[in-house]
């Protein structure tokens, strides 16, 4: 069985500079998740809570989830204030009762708090995929968007772990 994780997949994250493919992200998202609830039970949504006066601050415009995500009621919210979403949050209890073979991760931001997301989860003794077509972020000062994606997936697939690590496209996980 597997667990979904998107990852902080916000209104806010709409301000600032444009995210790298950003609507193919969420059609691949939304594509897998529907796949994901036909074989389990386990879309879990990260919920980023930032400080007053951010563009994640609890109850404002930019805290809720895109609109264009589809969400079911049986889908799991994890809220969180920190990069890592299991410092200080429930993630690891609703993973226990889930039982995941393997963790998907998808979101956003490609560099925080999905990168974050990847290395706690193996470090909470998860096997994890990264759905390599499922995140995003925008160009950073020093690198673009699409070099920092790929920094990243050569990152993770290089870390020393006790648990796997894979990066697979949505096409190579969905049936035929």
């Amino acid at each position: 069985m597997d667990a979904m994780i998107v990852v902080d997949m916000q209104v806010g994250l709409l301000n600032g500079e444009p995210k790298h493919d950003l609507r193919g992200v969420i059609e691949r998202i939304n594509c897998l998740a529907a796949w994901v609830r036909e074989r389990s039970v386990a879309v879990v949504f990260l919920q980023h809570g930032g400080r007053q006066g951010d563009d994640f601050e609890p109850g404002t415009p930019g805290w809720a989830f895109l609109p264009e995500l589809l969400r079911e009621p049986r889908d799991v919210v994890a809220p969180k204030t920190l990069n890592d979403p299991f410092a200080g949050t429930d993630l690891s209890t609703v993973l226990k009762e889930i039982a995941p073979d393997r963790v998907l991760v998808t979101g956003w931001a490609t560099d925080l708090c999905v990168d974050a997301t990847v290395r706690s989860a193996v470090s909470n003794h998860y096997n994890v995929v990264v759905v390599t077509d499922c995140h995003t972020l925008n160009d950073r000062p020093h690198l673009d968007a699409i070099s920092v994606i790929r920094h990243h997936h050569w990152v993770w697939s290089n870390l020393i772990t006790r648990r796997s690590i894979k990066l697979a496209l949505t096409e190579e996980l969905l049936p035929g």
